[in-house]
């Protein structure tokens, strides 16, 4: 089963570069049986341009986070303590395999009619 991760454009690709190798979220999806986030590339991009096998997901509280995160969290701390602001635990989907779709898709691609605030479950 995957995901499909709205990403700021600058994020995703560093993803799909190897830059960053973590993917912080305030909230984290439940399901076990996800193993592949596909990314939405948000505006100004607007295009599903490619995916990631997830190798864990890691909870911790933010601070701990960091500091086990922070080589390749692909941001700055000032921006990381602006994210997880209010927060005591923050997740880090850590990056297995990212892949670079030869073609870049729309939503509509998959059905879908709006990007996903954080995150939406893909049936296939």
């Amino acid at each position: 089963m995957k995901v499909l991760l709205s990403i700021k454009p600058e994020y995703a690709e560093k993803i799909l570069h190897g830059e960053k190798k973590y993917e912080f979220r305030r909230t984290i999806f439940k399901n076990p049986a996800i193993k592949k986030v596909v990314i939405y590339a948000s505006s100004p991009v607007k295009k599903v341009i490619g995916e990631f096998e997830i190798e864990c997901i890691i909870s911790l509280d933010i601070c701990k986070l960091w500091k086990k995160t922070m080589t390749y969290s692909g941001i700055d701390k000032t921006f990381y303590d602006s994210y997880f602001y209010g927060k005591e635990i923050g997740h880090a989907i850590k990056v297995k395999k990212a892949k670079r779709y030869s073609r870049y898709l729309d939503l509509e691609d998959y059905d879908i009619n709006q990007a996903p605030q954080s995150f939406m479950y893909l049936s296939a």
